[in-house]
């Protein structure tokens, strides 16, 4: 059952992203200012589709500790999940994500209209240098930067080094951190094809300042991830209120 659910999920996410990559053109070409709000609605109605499905409810806590303007939000990342979700739980999200995936027929240029940040690893002194634009770019724009740290997706309860770009970025523009756990690798692991059914726990953490320094800022990040993880177990088959909208601000578990 659970595998019969996976197809008919990513039947209904191709599906829908043809569907929705053609109906951009017109904002493409016509109304670029809609391509973020667009954006969001794409990753809405797919993570709608996942969730009933597939049998996987979102739980998230602490985002309270989000703040409405720039800043920089340090996120785990175990499954393409992670990719979709922080969309709608900030305001106006601009992803650091690699310059290939803006190569995607259709889908990659809405990213671009949509003010996400792509990254060339090839020449990282070219890439940082062109990085750091787009920072300030985003920070005048109001947005809240998701990026992840890994610099890839990782098992779940498998540390990684950390990328230093993350600390280049909040130096130069004085960024808030705000380190983000999950365990998204349990529904939806990586290069996995199933997605299983239960809770996908994300817990948001209070602000790492900008000037701790290169050490300073990896360790915080690190440290605050694995004291975020330990909530997981306490809050998995409690009875929380159910918010059944990605986009509400107080709501501790979406049902979607």
């Amino acid at each position: 059952m659970i595998f019969v659910r996976t197809c008919l999920f990513n039947l209904y996410f191709v599906l829908l992203t043809i569907v929705m990559g053609i109906a951009a053109m017109p904002i493409r070409v016509f109304a670029r200012r809609y391509a973020l709000p667009y954006a969001k609605l794409w990753t809405r109605l797919s993570l709608a589709g996942l969730c009933r499905i597939c049998g996987i409810t979102i739980v998230v806590t602490g985002r309270e500790h989000v703040p409405k303007g720039p800043c920089l939000l340090a996120a785990q990342h175990q499954s393409a999940f992670d990719a979709l979700v922080w969309m709608n739980l900030v305001d106006r999200p601009a992803y650091v994500m690699k310059e290939e995936l803006t190569r995607i027929p259709l889908f990659g240029p809405m990213l671009l209209l949509a003010g996400m940040i792509p990254v060339r690893r090839a020449d990282r002194a070219k890439a940082l240098r062109a990085l750091l634009i787009s920072t300030d770019r985003s920070v005048a724009d109001g947005r809240q930067i998701v990026i992840f740290p890994e610099g890839t997706r990782a098992r779940v309860g498998e540390t990684r080094r950390l990328h230093p770009g993350i600390v280049a970025m909040a130096t130069h523009a004085g960024l808030p951190i705000v380190p983000a756990a999950t365990d998204s690798g349990l529904r939806w692991s990586r290069r996995a094809f199933v997605k299983r059914p239960g809770p996908i726990h994300i817990a948001i953490g209070p602000a790492l300042p900008a000037d701790l320094g290169k050490a300073g800022i990896l360790s915080g990040i690190t440290a605050a991830w694995q004291d975020l993880s330990n909530q997981f177990d306490r809050t998995e088959g409690t009875n929380k209120p159910v918010d059944n909208s990605v986009g509400s601000q107080s709501g501790h578990s979406m049902s979607l």
